[in-house]
This record gives structure tokens, sequence and C-alpha cells, in this order.
């Protein structure tokens, strides 16, 4: 198996513990990587403010955030698609008149995140980043990406309709569904990713658990699940690594790429 060019990884239930944790051992083995002259990449569905702690340590080339709805080199944006004011308007009101107003609704923008939580979400999950709260009654902004929370697949299908060129997909970690524009997913974000580096797609090596990451391992030459991945992604994925909880995507990158044994660094 030869050296890839570009690593990219999801966070949550891929790279990420399940207490929402990087370990040290992952971020020594991103470290190598890059050393070696391997471009390594995040593309998560969470926000570009809300991966921000995982991204200081990781200290990615490239973030893909709100699920391939923005790029990030650095500072710089490579790409932004964005649903206008209106459209996130139309969205919203049809989730919010579809579940009797009782649906919880994300919505990220170019710098903050919004939810009308019903409980604060670092109760839950102290990693949260930071987060505003609303009732979008007066909510006026284009937005990334939005998330809606129902079990409900047809009215999930109507709220991406009530729009233009819409993409949705749902999370298989609970009852919600991410919309973003139609060429705002993972594996776009990962071609456009690959054209601005100059890279092949055969030279890039994807990993990822759930739903909206199987077009992006489909993509690239190699794409990788992690062990406790949905069916559906293991099913396409060439190879499968460890589960998160034991650092599989680390342990393959080490294994296959790293000409330095880190792994006494982790027993």
């Amino acid at each position: 198996m030869k050296n890839p060019k570009l690593i990219i990884t999801d966070l949550d239930g891929t790279l990420l513990h399940n207490d929402k944790t990087v370990s040290e051992y992952s971020v020594s083995v991103f470290k190598k990587a890059r050393e070696q002259g391997i471009l390594t990449a995040v593309a998560t569905a969470r926000g570009h403010t809300n991966a921000g702690q995982y991204i200081s340590s990781l200290n990615p080339d490239i973030l893909i955030s709100s699920g391939g709805a923005l790029i990030k080199k650095g500072s710089d944006i490579i790409y932004s698609c964005c649903f206008s004011k209106e459209e996130t308007a139309e969205m919203i009101g049809k989730a919010l008149a579809l579940t009797n107003g009782g649906c919880e609704i994300t919505v990220d923008t170019a710098d903050r995140h919004y939810w009308n939580y019903k409980q604060d979400p670092h109760i839950l999950s102290p990693d949260w980043g930071e987060v505003i709260y609303t009732d979008y009654s007066d909510f006026s902004e284009e937005s990334l990406k939005i998330c809606v929370q129902t079990d409900d697949e047809d009215i999930a299908k109507a709220i991406a309709e009530s729009v233009k060129d819409c993409d949705c997909a749902k999370f298989s970690d609970g009852d919600w569904y991410k919309y973003t524009k139609s060429t705002a997913t993972k594996a776009n974000a990962v071609k456009i990713t690959a054209e601005k580096l100059n890279i092949s797609l055969e030279d890039v090596i994807a990993f990822g658990d759930d739903f909206v990451d199987i077009e992006m391992l489909k993509a690239c030459g190699i794409g990788v699940a992690v062990e406790n991945a949905i069916s559906r992604v293991k099913e396409i994925a060439d190879y499968i690594a460890d589960s998160n909880e034991n650092d599989g995507v680390a342990r393959f990158i080490e294994k296959n790429f790293l000409s330095a044994d880190l792994s006494k660094a982790h027993a």
C-alpha cells in the first residue's frame, strides 16, 4: 500500500473516542504524518467553531466543516456554500410547522452555531463549542448547515423539498437530519480540496463511520471504515480499521504509512 498524499478523517465516531476526546497517540500520529510530508485534513459535520478544540490539537492542513459546506486552509477559505437568508427561514419555518414547533434545530453560519435547545448541550457534551440560543422567531442569516431533530423520514424529506438543491442525510446516532446545499457534501469537498492541492483522488485516504461519510470514502483512492461504523459504511470500504475507542484511524496510519514505530508510546 503506497503512502497517500492526503489523509482525511471524520471526527465523531471515527477519530474521537466516545467521550469526545482525541488521544495523545492520535495527535502524535498525525504530527508524524505531517513530518513525513503527508497532508492531513478533518472532514466533519460539526461547524467550524464546534470543531475548534480538535483542530488546535491535530493541526490539520485542511478543515472541511459543516458537512462539506466550508473548506478552510488555515485562515483562508477555499470553498463556501450557503443557504440564503430566505432559504434558511423557509426550512426552519417548515420544520417547526411540521412538528408543531416541537423539534430542535441547529444552524451553522460562517462564525456562529445556533440552537433552540431544550437542555443546555454543554450538560450532555461538555466539549461542545460556543452555542447561541434562539427560538428562531426573527432569525435572518445565511446558513452553511441546518440540522433538524425528527424521527419521521417524510417530515425530513418535506423539509429538504421546501428549497432547491438541498442535500439531506440522516445521522445514525440519533433522530437528526443534516441539510446542506446539494454541492456541500463531504465527497464534493474532498474533490475540491484535492483539486486545489493538485492531488489525485487516488492519492487520498479517507476514514469514516456514518451515512454522510459513504460517498467520501467511495471518492477516494482508499476508503477506510472504523470497526464501529454502520454496516453500510463497512460494505463500501476498502479496509476496516480498529474502532474509534481503540484509535483505529491512528493505528491504521501508523501500521501502513509511518516509518517510525509510535506504538510503544501508546502501550
